[in-house]
């Protein structure tokens, strides 16, 4: 599963909602198909390789997958009945902060119904709407 070697701070703030649309990150940079985030929104490392799973299988390694997100963002969680105070929780898992527009999975070497039929599947394990975009020729 996907997170970082090491992290400059162990636990950080969660922050608030995600505002705004991506400027990086935006276009279709390796592949020829791409899954696009209609809505910000936090994506768990364990959804990311879900969704990994899913196309590598469907394309049968057919083809090239590229993932352009990482989970650097640790999310904390206190243990199932514990009194309030002591501090925060443990680090439980990492998470990746989409905003709308980022490209987060690329895809190539495969035909587009095949590439468009992956991506869907890859869709079902996010947290965020999504859409199929090709690159432009």
């Amino acid at each position: 599963m996907l997170m970082p070697k090491k992290v400059k701070h162990r636990k950080i703030h969660r922050g608030g909602k995600l505002k705004g649309v991506a400027t990086k990150g935006t276009q279709i940079n390796f592949g020829s198909y791409g899954l696009k985030a209609l809505n910000g929104g936090l994506i768990s490392a364990r959804q990311i390789e879900a969704a990994r799973r899913a196309m590598t299988r469907y394309i049968q390694r057919g083809g090239k997958i590229w993932i352009r997100i990482f989970p650097d963002k640790p999310m904390t969680k206190k243990g199932d009945e514990t009194p309030m105070g002591k501090g925060k929780g443990t680090v439980d898992h990492y998470v990746a902060k989409i905003k709308s527009g980022k490209i987060m999975f690329e895809m190539d070497g495969v035909e587009r119904d095949v590439a468009k039929r992956a991506m869907e599947l890859a869709s079902y394990k996010l947290s965020v709407k999504t859409k199929f975009v090709e690159k432009n020729k």
